[in-house]
């Protein structure tokens, strides 16, 4: 059996396509085993979706606690949104739910931009480790956490607030400049103008960016032109593992 410590956490990552899980190194934020993954089952219900989940758990031989994220917003540990997966988690209880199919074992249960943000704060940039920080993923939406030295305020959903006469996240979401096949500078645009709602509503000492794109933040972070610092992700697709990893070991339960 692995043998593991309040420093060698177990997280796992629940996504619309796939469920990943590694031992991080709370110290460093680092893997200490490869990374495990599993296709989401196509019929993504919360009992097919938790089977999954044990699974993980059996496949590194693991007795700890284990940190999960989930793309929902989770309120005392009852899913109130299903993004990418079945919509009858909509009412789960996640903590009775993966509790039932991990017995015995300190569970938590988080949103997957929460969780990518706690990471981010930790062992990203230096900027992003003191003061009231927004972290968002740009991707198919805009996922967003707020901390405030260091200290998670869950749940925002800040890429639906209204800018300009539309959701933030139709805009400026990576998808949008897909979509609309948008160039770098045009889409920068939109970015830019979201940010300066952010801005002008939060006043965060900076503002963490990440989702796949953020790889060629040359191309665009930039155009910008918030007074407010912005910098790229730094963990990319291992961030979400990580602090599902993190929000175990701090005993945080949304």
């Amino acid at each position: 059996m692995a043998e593991t410590t309040t420093s060698q956490v177990l997280g796992i990552d629940i996504g619309g396509s796939g469920i990943k899980g590694a031992i991080v190194d709370l110290n460093t934020g680092e893997f200490l085993t490869e990374r495990h993954k599993i296709e989401t089952p196509k019929a993504s219900t919360p009992e097919a979706v938790a089977s999954i989940v044990a699974e993980i758990v059996e496949h590194f031989d693991y007795e700890g606690p284990v940190g999960i994220t989930l793309p929902a917003v989770i309120k005392q540990q009852v899913a109130r949104t299903a993004a990418n997966i079945d919509k009858s988690w909509i009412g789960t209880n996640v903590d009775e739910l993966f509790s039932r199919h991990l017995p015995g074992r300190e569970i938590s249960v988080l949103n997957d931009a929460d969780a990518a943000g706690l990471a981010e704060v930790a062992f990203g940039d230096d900027l992003a480790r003191q003061g009231a920080v927004i972290f968002l993923t740009l991707g198919t939406g805009i996922g967003s956490a707020f901390i405030c030295d260091g200290v998670l305020f869950p749940n925002t959903e800040i890429g639906h607030l209204i800018v300009n006469g539309d959701e933030a996240e139709h805009q400026a979401a990576s998808s949008a400049k897909d979509r609309e096949e948008l160039s770098y500078k045009k889409w920068a645009k939109r970015v830019d103008l979201v940010l300066h709602e952010y801005e002008r509503l939060f006043f965060p000492s900076a503002f963490v960016i990440g989702g796949g794109i953020s790889r060629k933040h040359e191309k665009w972070m930039p155009l910008l032109t918030v007074e407010t610092p912005v910098v790229p992700a730094q963990l990319r697709n291992t961030a979400g593992i990580v602090g599902a990893a993190m929000a175990v070991s701090q005993h945080l339960h949304p």
